[in-house]
């Protein structure tokens, strides 16, 4: 049977739901935040332990770069499988499976490490497989949150989602630098290595809503592409979503230059810096993950100040300054980023959705590897400080296409059966 599209008023749209923080409350999506959270946190150790010891052995931002790459090359690799395997299989059977292989290779690396073999082939080399476990887990991590609450709480669900990256990068990184500090490099990996099982254990005590599967055809990636190419609001907010991905670059793979060359201070300040910047982007998802009819114009403005707290950075010459620029550049990273992915999640149906989500780790985190080597490059010639403010181009043509959008009255169009099913 045919889906009605159905777009509602932005008042009916908007006036639904409960906060983001009474979301947590679910018996689905709490458990599912909680751990998630966790995960996410090893997974700062392990950045800030790889970043660091590349950097001490090395000295090259261009190789901090090319290790950041290689940990998130494989999202663009498989990009025409994983999306599909999202909407294929069982989305928390895939989470579980990928989670245990993770668990395998960041143990592995933990064990090179302290038996002092972690050199820099090593740490690029187990980078990059652990990236494939990433390229799987990402699109099914985010399609199967609207499986987890009701419909009408799946704006503050997203929010809150983006809390579990987000919180993790505000704690992830200080801690990640306490233990590198004070424990060493392997018990950086080996916490990571065990972080994952906090997910699988969440996993295992949540019951999603059953997931819309195809029983016959197989989502393919072209198809993934037709989808977006029909609608250009769709094109518009994966822009944005790969705009905050270049500006982010800088603060996680210069930040150690920065530390030593401009602050004057030891290269494990990149912890605190990079966790200025999640601090700003918690604030933001407990202050402004409020319902809008304006959401373009919303995101314009967080992507400005986004753009202001890049260019920011890369201009003053003190540390005092540069926290609460961060602090400000991760505030409008995140409640731009998470209104831009609930309009891409409610745009799709559920049988879809995997596809687009994967199309979204392609911009924001494939964009990463991207954005790393070509913030490397140009460090490397020009200065982190000229690294910086190219990285803040993106997200400033981003900011002006939403104005746009807005100024045009470009309908939002939440298809509520496009994003649940058939009613």
């Amino acid at each position: 049977m045919a889906r009605s599209i159905v777009s509602p008023s932005p008042k009916s749209t908007e006036s639904r739901g409960r906060s983001a923080v009474a979301v947590l409350s679910e018996r689905n999506f709490g458990p599912y935040f909680l751990g998630n959270l966790l995960s996410n946190c090893g997974t700062w150790f392990q950045t800030i332990a790889q970043a660091l010891l590349i950097y001490r052995l090395t000295n090259s931002t261009f190789l901090v770069g090319l290790v950041s790459f290689a940990q998130f090359a494989g999202v663009i690799l498989l990009v025409p499988w994983s999306g599909a395997a999202a909407d294929r299989f069982d989305r928390k059977r895939l989470l579980i499976i990928t989670q245990l292989v993770a668990v395998a290779i960041s143990g592995v690396l933990a064990l090179l490490a302290a038996a002092n073999h972690d050199t820099v082939p090593v740490v690029i080399g187990l980078a990059f497989v652990l990236g494939f476990t990433t390229a799987f887990s990402a699109p099914a991590a985010q399609a199967i949150v609207p499986s987890l609450v009701p419909k009408e709480d799946l704006q503050a669900a997203v929010s809150m989602n983006s809390v579990t990256f987000n919180l993790a990068r505000a704690i992830g990184p200080v801690l990640g630098t306490l233990v590198v500090t004070k424990l060493g490099v392997p018990w950086a990996f080996g916490l990571n290595s065990l972080s994952y099982l906090a997910l699988v254990a969440a996993l295992l005590v949540i019951h999603p809503a059953l997931q819309v599967q195809r029983a016959r055809a197989k989502p393919s990636f072209a198809e993934s592409i037709g989808i977006v190419r029909r609608d250009g609001r769709l094109i518009a907010l994966l822009g944005v979503v790969a705009s905050v991905s270049f500006a982010l670059d800088p603060v996680n793979v210069l930040s150690p230059a920065y530390a030593k060359q401009v602050f004057h201070r030891p290269d494990s300040l990149v912890g605190f810096l990079i966790g200025a910047f999640g601090t700003g982007a918690v604030i933001a998802a407990f202050t402004a993950s409020g319902k809008t009819a304006t959401p373009y114009r919303r995101i314009g403005i967080m992507l400005t100040l986004l753009t202001g707290g890049t260019i920011a950075y890369a201009l003053v010459p003190v540390l005092e300054f540069a926290i609460p620029v961060l602090m400000i550049g991760g505030f409008g990273y995140l409640a731009g980023q998470t209104r831009a992915n609930a309009l891409l999640q409610t745009s799709v149906h559920d049988d879809q959705r995997g596809r687009v989500m994967a199309l979204w780790s392609v911009c924001f985190l494939g964009a990463r590897p991207v954005a790393s080597l070509i913030d490397g490059a140009i460090s490397s010639v020009a200065g982190i400080h000229i690294a910086t403010l190219v990285m803040a181009i993106p997200t400033a043509v981003a900011a002006v296409t939403m104005f746009t959008m807005h100024r045009r009255g470009v309908p939002v169009g939440m298809r509520e059966e496009s994003a649940y099913g058939d009613a």
